[in-house]
């Protein structure tokens, strides 16, 4: 009895030994055959995938890229996409770098989106179809990853289900930006509606012989050689010893290369002092730059010049505008003058910042002022009417336009989408976008209601847009020429004001040296 017992343990325990080996085994022969998924992309979300540690993809389903600050407006978006769903809808995809690290950008940021989803919001509300669908597309950081979430939205755009028919966005003007456009618009044949980016490597020329560049491209922000022009209308008599150029010379940052050459005009009288140049590492980094700007900032304190033109971002602007108040001039005032890249540089200050700017209290004039061109603002209709004799129209709409806005967001008549901030213009100047694009999809469809027209007619539209069919945008007026570009629409030059501490309307400028003419009839040649 104990032999048997004995005998049958043992054949138990081998029984179990041989099926534990057999099963290692068959793993290992598995591993072999089928190797795990190591280092494969993590999933973030629906159409979006963590590449490079960030999440990357198109996405209309409300998630926020890690960017609590958007968070409400996307599940708006969500709310309105799900309520479309099942009618004849196109897509308009939102690209622009979706997970910044600052607070100042992520404010930015959820302004760019409260002004699409506001425009979607509207359009959706009236008479015109087919309706529009938004989604939220991330390119990664400065635009870096954005060849892989462009073969996302070629997808798209063949997908019957979403009808891709627009992309807008299109913050910053870098190479990687321009490597999009690029692709989107010759490759894809998908139409681009760029809001934000004033660079004009981003602009298809005017008076062109043969293809444009960028077909089926479109803009409703004044190009940085349209702002310079606005500017040197504004300061009009300006002599050319009274004026210096600082420009960044960092590569590839096409914003501040083609502003640079924009403040680059001929001026009148002597000789000025030469460029002033300095080389940042990168948009967001002041680096050095510190230093570079005490030593100009001397140079320019035995000049004679008293308007500064700066080529560069914010962060660096806002520096150098610090340091060049810590110079003692013998009392001279500055005024330092930039692009529309600088329409958040109040979001930078401190308390102690405007105190440098100030200088002594005592002082009539504030040491440094900074102004720029913005692409909008909330006072310019206002007060541009208060002084006119009569009402003309390229003020009047736009302000209605305003108004009306501003009272769906004041009621809260499209939801909670956060608090929504107007004096920085990103969400006038995006809104007025994906306006222009409804209006475009409106018109490619309006003899076959309720259908989804192609994008090689949605494209086809940018050029009608003028006169009876002219886009009455918060921002102004946006008449296309046939190259795309707003024909003459008004920047607001504004200033940081030292003594208020507050962002202030300094005038209208218009590209053209006068205002927009009557119904916006963009003129030949």
């Amino acid at each position: 009895m104990l032999n048997w017992l004995y005998n049958h343990v043992w054949a138990t325990r081998l029984k179990k030994a041989v099926t534990i080996l057999v099963v290692a085994a068959v793993g290992v022969a598995v591993g072999i055959l089928v190797p795990p998924a190591v280092g494969g992309p993590d999933h973030c979300a629906d159409g979006v995938e963590k590449h490079g540690g960030e999440c990357v993809g198109v996405n209309g389903s409300g998630y926020d890229f890690g960017t609590p600050e958007i968070g409400r407006v996307s599940g708006a978006i969500a709310a309105e996409n799900r309520r479309i769903d099942g009618e004849p809808h196109v897509t308009v995809a939102m690209l622009l770098p979706l997970q910044p690290e600052s607070d100042a950008e992520r404010k930015q940021l959820r302004s760019d989106v409260q002004g699409a989803y506001l425009a979607q919001y509207r359009a959706n509300r009236t008479e015109q179809k087919p309706l529009i669908r938004l989604v939220l597309a991330n390119p990664g950081r400065n635009y870096a990853q954005q060849a892989r979430v462009v073969d996302d939205l070629a997808d798209l755009a063949d997908d019957e289900k979403h009808n891709l028919r627009a992309v807008t966005g299109f913050n910053l003007s870098l190479r990687h930006t321009v490597d999009a456009v690029d692709r989107l618009t010759n490759e894809l044949r998908i139409p681009v509606l760029i809001s934000r980016a004033s660079a004009d490597e981003l602009a298809n020329a005017e008076r062109r012989a043969g293809r444009p560049r960028f077909p089926g491209l479109a803009r409703v922000i004044p190009t940085n050689r349209q702002q310079a022009a606005a500017l040197a209308a504004f300061h009009h008599g300006l002599r050319d010893e009274e004026t210096v150029l600082v420009k960044d010379t960092r590569p590839d940052d096409i914003y501040v290369e083609s502003l640079a050459r924009a403040f680059s005009g001929d001026e009148e009288g002597p000789a000025g002092a030469k460029d002033q140049e300095f080389t940042s590492p990168s948009i967001n980094d002041p680096g050095e730059t510190g230093n570079d700007f005490s030593l100009i900032g001397h140079n320019i304190c035995q000049s004679r010049a008293k308007v500064v033109y700066f080529a560069g971002r914010p962060v660096h602007l806002r520096l150098f505008a610090l340091k060049l108040a810590e110079v003692p001039c013998r009392g001279k005032r500055y005024t330092v003058v930039s692009g529309s890249g600088a329409a958040t540089l109040d979001r930078y200050m401190s308390d102690a910042d405007w105190r440098k700017l100030r200088g002594e209290p005592s002082a009539k004039e504030p040491t440094v002022t900074v102004q720029y061109t913005a692409p909008g603002h909330p006072e310019a209709w206002s007060r541009a009417l208060a002084g006119a004799k009569d009402r003309p129209a390229h003020l009047t709409e736009p302000q209605r336009e305003l108004t009306e806005l501003r009272a769906l967001t004041d009621r809260q008549g499209a939801g909670d989408i956060g608090p929504v901030r107007y004096d920085d213009s990103r969400t006038m100047l995006v809104h007025d976008g994906v306006r222009t694009i409804a209006q475009a999809v409106f018109l490619a469809n309006a003899r076959s209601a309720g259908a989804v027209p192609p994008r090689e007619r949605v494209a086809a539209q940018w050029s009608r847009l003028e006169s009876a069919h002219r886009v009455a945008g918060t921002s102004g007026w946006v008449c296309l020429t046939n190259a795309g570009n707003p024909y003459d629409k008004p920047v607001a030059v504004v200033e940081l004001d030292p003594r208020t501490r507050k962002l202030r309307f300094v005038g209208l400028g218009w590209p053209e040296g006068r205002a927009q003419p009557r119904d916006c009839v963009v003129p030949s040649g």
